[in-house]
């Protein structure tokens, strides 16, 4: 069984989500975007439509709603600066379907060709290419940990069942707890 890691280098983080910025395909550039910064399963995330971010008026809402496919539970993930600014590039630039990530054939893409997307854009932009959607779910954790968030809430963003589940997410290695017994000067 493979095993997804989080990208830990913030670096390596905005290489990998500007490589298809730069090559001017925005629905790509808003994927990676949007797995990096909802925490949401590729599942989930590939079933967006439109109408799940944009009021009637075409207005970005301040949160996406949405039931896990997974879980069954509903979720409420709160819109921010990052993906705005990448749903306000694609809505200037793209011609809006249902789908916000369109198969150009009145559907989604499929979680096969996303993770090719992303896999690309690892290799692509230098970071290598054992990279994953679900290390990009794990990327928001393992960075959302970094400045501070306590791992008990990050359990509850993504849903897990065991606080056991959420510490493997954090990819926490020997360098991380490494760091703690160095700042610790009782």
């Amino acid at each position: 069984m493979n095993h997804t890691y989080p990208i830990r280098d913030y670096g390596d983080v905005q290489k990998l989500k500007n490589y298809y910025l730069k090559r001017k395909e925005y629905r790509n550039y808003l994927l990676i975007t949007t797995c990096l910064n909802t925490a949401l399963r590729i599942s989930d995330i590939l079933k967006l439509k439109w109408s799940d971010i944009l009021d009637s008026k075409g207005h970005i809402l301040s949160h996406i709603l949405i039931r896990e496919k997974k879980t069954g539970k509903y979720t409420k993930i709160f819109i921010n600066k990052q993906i705005r600014s990448a749903v306000k590039i694609y809505l200037e630039n793209c011609t809006v379907k249902t789908y916000i990530f369109d198969n150009g054939r009145n559907g989604h893409i499929t979680r096969e060709y996303a993770y090719m997307i992303v896999k690309n854009a690892g290799s692509g932009a230098g970071i290598g290419n054992d990279i994953s959607c679900h290390s990009l779910r794990k990327t928001f954790g393992y960075h959302a940990w970094k400045q501070g968030t306590p791992p008990v809430l990050l359990m509850e963003i993504y849903n897990h069942s065991s606080y056991a589940v959420t510490k493997r997410y954090l990819g926490i290695i020997q360098d991380d707890k490494d760091t703690v017994f160095n700042k610790i000067m009782l």
